[in-house]
C-alpha cells in the first residue's frame, strides 16, 4: 500500500499538478493539506475520473484537508481533533482504508511567534499529542500523515539564522514533536534515511527552490504495527519543479501488505 501526503497548496489552482502526479506516482492513499476550497468547492469529479474517491473537509480560502483512496471509498472516523469543539478550522480528517487508519493532518504554522499564532499552534499539538496517546492504545495500524509545520532536528533545514525565530524551528514545537513520538510512533522517513537532508518544502522566496534550500515539514509516523510493515519510501522532488507548482512536493511510504 503506497501512501502519499501532500500539501497542495489550493487543490483547484493545482489541479493539473495533482492530475500529473497522480498518474506517475500511482499512490494508493492520498492525505491532502490546505486545500483553500469550500467543502462544495472540492473537485470530487475530477478526482473520480482518475480512480480516486475521497473524504475532505474544506474551509474557504485557507487550510482544508483531505484522504484520497483509489478504486475504494476511505470510511472517515473523524473530521476534527477532539479535545476542543470550538476550533472550527479545517486541519484534522481520519480515515481507515483497506484495514489502515490514516489521518491527513495540517498542524498550524504558528507564526508570528511568540503571539496567539503560536500559542494555538501548541494548544493544537497537545491534542494531538492526546489523540495520538489513544490511537496508539487501539493497537490497529495507524498511520499519521500530513504537513505537521514542524523542523524536527537541525538536519531537516537547510544551514541557515534567517529563521532563528520561525515557529517551525522553536524548542517547544521539536519538544513537542518529540514527545508524540515518545509515545512509540516511528518517523518512516528518518528511518529509512536516518541522515541527510530529506527536504519537502521549499519556500517561494528568495530562490529556494533552485538553490536547494529546503527543511523537512511533512512527516509519516507510524504505530508499531503500520512501522512493521514499512518498505519503502521517499520524496517526490520533480514535483516542486513543475510550472505553477505548490512550495511542497508529495512524500510516501510504501507497506507491505
Amino acid at each position: 500500500m503506497k501512501i502519499a501526503t501532500f500539501n497542495i497548496n489550493n487543490v483547484n489552482k493545482r489541479l493539473r499538478n495533482l492530475t500529473v502526479w497522480l498518474r506517475r506516482a500511482q499512490p494508493d492513499v492520498v492525505c491532502l493539506q490546505e486545500l483553500k476550497v469550500e467543502q462544495r468547492a472540492f473537485p470530487e469529479s475530477a478526482l473520480r475520473d482518475l480512480g480516486y474517491r475521497g473524504v475532505w473537509l474544506g474551509e474557504r480560502s485557507w487550510n482544508g484537508v483531505a484522504i484520497l483512496a483509489r478504486e475504494c471509498d476511505p470510511v472517515m472516523t473523524r473530521s476534527s481533533l477532539p479535545g476542543n469543539p470550538n476550533d472550527h478550522q479545517a486541519r484534522y480528517i481520519e480515515a481507515a482504508v483497506n484495514g489502515v487508519l490514516i489521518t491527513s493532518i495540517y498542524l498550524p504554522n504558528g507564526n508570528p511567534q511568540p503571539g496567539p499564532k503560536f500559542d494555538y499552534k501548541l494548544a493544537w499539538f497537545e491534542r494531538l499529542i492526546e489523540h495520538g496517546a489513544e490511537l496508539m492504545k487501539a493497537g490497529v495500524p495507524v498511520v499519521l500523515a500530513g504537513d505537521y509545520n514542524v523542523v524536527p532536528t537541525v538536519q531537516d533545514i537547510y544551514p541557515t539564522r534567517s529563521l532563528d525565530d520561525n515557529a517551525l524551528i522553536q524548542p517547544q514545537s521539536r519538544q513537542a514533536y518529540a514527545r508524540l513520538l515518545a509515545q512509540g510512533w516511528t518517523d518512516a522517513l528518518r528511518k529509512l534515511q536516518p541522515e541527510g537532508p530529506l527536504w519537502t518544502f521549499w519556500d517561494y522566496e528568495r530562490n529556494r527552490w533552485p538553490l536547494d534550500k529546503g527543511m523537512r515539514l511533512d512527516h509519516f509516523l507510524l504505530s508499531p504495527i503500520a512501522c512493521d510493515r514499512l518498505v519503502d519510501g521517499g520524496i517526490d522532488r520533480w514535483v516542486r519543479g513543475e510550472e505553477n507548482a505548490s512550495d511542497h512536493a508529495p512524500a510516501w511510504i510504501v507497506l507491505d501488505r
